[in-house]
């Protein structure tokens, strides 16, 4: 008798369509979700995932969002690769390596040797004239009958 009535109950339950039986705290999960440990994570979300079998506008709102932070949330694979700051250190970075590197670019000028021998104008127009001499290039080139261009002499 005592079994039968508390079968009874138990069916009337079901019948009435009580609210289930949710022993998932759903307050600040995304806050806690971290602090919890693997098994509890796993706990609540296969507890979240047989809510989202039931009828989804009988979930508050709490419960909404908790079942969208553990499907959805920031956390395991999904966690972001760059933390709050990493675009201030990037262009620091990247500041700090174009300064050194001018820098360094400066001292090795100021400190380099002088013009190569080959580099004055009398050895250009030696150039040109040895060219001319030889006939090189005399299709379109220096010693072609049309040039009139400077040939090997440059600005330095």
């Amino acid at each position: 008798m005592l079994r039968s009535t508390s079968l009874a109950r138990l069916s009337l339950k079901r019948v009435t369509g009580l609210r289930y039986n949710s022993n998932v705290t759903v307050e600040s999960i995304p806050k806690r979700w971290t602090l919890l440990s693997t098994a509890e994570q796993n706990t609540i979300a296969k507890q979240l995932e047989e809510l989202q079998k039931k009828e989804w506008t009988a979930l508050s709102k709490e419960e909404k969002a908790a079942c969208y932070y553990v499907s959805f949330g920031p956390h395991g694979p999904r966690t972001p690769i760059q933390g709050e700051g990493h675009t201030f250190k990037v262009i620091l970075g990247v500041g700090v390596v174009l300064t050194v590197s001018t820098i360094f670019f400066l001292i090795a000028r100021a400190k380099g040797q002088e013009v190569p021998p080959s580099m004055n104008k009398e050895w250009q127009e030696a150039t040109n004239e040895y060219l001319k001499s030889q006939n090189s290039n005399p299709i379109s080139g220096i010693s072609s009958e049309s040039y009139k261009g400077k040939g090997y002499v440059s600005k330095v």
